[in-house]
C-alpha cells in the first residue's frame, strides 16, 4: 500500500485493556467502520506466536477496508503477518536498521519528542513521525509531555508528516491547532468509547477540521 500523508489523518493504536464486552478484533472493525484512516496494532505482552496470529488476523481485516495496518515495535510479525509497516519508538531498532531489512514500499514511523531526533529518523529513512505526548496520557503515565509550540517547531523541522499523540480526546483536540501535524493518533478517545463507530466518526471530523484549519493558515500565510 503506498503511503499518502492523508492516512494519518485518524490514527487508531490499540490497547488490549479496553478489551471487555467485545473482543480486540471487533472494536478494530468498529473503528474501521467509524473511519479510522490507519491502525497500528500495539502487543507488547502477547507472546510472538499468537501476536502473529492475531496480526495476521487484523491485517486482513484492516485491508478488507482498504487501511493500512502498523505494527508496533515488532518488524519480524509486520513483515510475517503483511503489515505494511512498523512503528518504533526512541529505544527500539534503529530507523536505518530497519530500512534495510524491508522492502522498499514498507512504512516505517518513528517516534520524536525533540527537533534533533525528528530529523535523525527523516534522514534514517522513517515515512511519518509520531510526536507527543502533547497532554497527559492515560495509557503511557510516564511518557515526556511537549507543548504545541514544540510540536509545531518539530512538525516544521522536517518534510516527512506527522501526527500527534499522547492523551488526544473530543474535548482537547482543538488545542492543537496550528501545531502542523497530518493528523491525530488515539487510543482511549476510540477504543475506550462506549460506542466505537460513533467517537471514531466524531473524532474523524474534528481532526479534519483542525488539519483544514492549519492548511488554510498556512495559505494565507503564504
Amino acid at each position: 500500500m503506498v503511503f499518502k500523508r492523508d492516512m494519518l489523518l485518524l490514527y487508531a493504536v490499540t490497547d488490549r485493556s479496553f478489551v471487555g464486552r467485545q473482543s480486540l478484533y471487533e472494536q478494530i472493525e468498529e473503528a474501521l467502520k467509524g473511519g479510522a484512516t490507519l491502525v497500528q496494532l500495539r502487543e507488547k505482552r502477547l507472546p510472538q506466536e499468537e501476536f502473529l496470529r492475531e496480526a495476521r488476523e487484523v491485517c486482513a481485516l484492516c485491508h478488507r477496508y482498504q487501511v493500512p495496518l502498523i505494527v508496533n515495535d515488532n518488524v519480524e510479525v509486520a513483515l510475517k503477518c503483511g503489515a505494511d509497516g512498523v512503528h518504533v519508538g526512541v529505544e527500539d531498532t534503529p530507523v536505518a536498521e530497519l530500512r534495510e531489512r524491508v522492502p522498499a514500499d514498507f512504512i516505517i514511523g518513528a517516534t520524536a519528542k525533540t527537533v534533533a531526533q525528528a530529523q535523525a529518523a527523516e534522514r534514517a529513512g522513517a515515512d511519518y513521525l509520531g510526536v507527543g505526548a502533547v497532554f497527559p496520557s492515560p495509557t503511557k503515565q510516564n511518557a515526556i509531555r511537549i507543548t504545541r509550540e514544540q510540536l509545531q517547531e518539530i512538525c516544521a523541522s522536517v518534510s516527512i508528516p506527522a501526527v500527534a499523540i499522547g492523551g488526544i480526546s473530543l474535548e482537547n483536540v482543538d488545542m492543537l491547532r496550528g501545531g502542523g501535524m497530518a493528523g491525530i493518533a488515539v487510543v482511549s478517545a476510540i477504543f475506550g468509547a462506549e460506542e466505537i463507530p460513533r467517537a471514531t466518526a466524531v473524532l474523524k471530523e474534528k481532526a479534519k477540521e483542525v488539519v483544514s484549519t492549519q492548511k488554510t493558515a498556512a495559505g494565507a500565510e503564504g
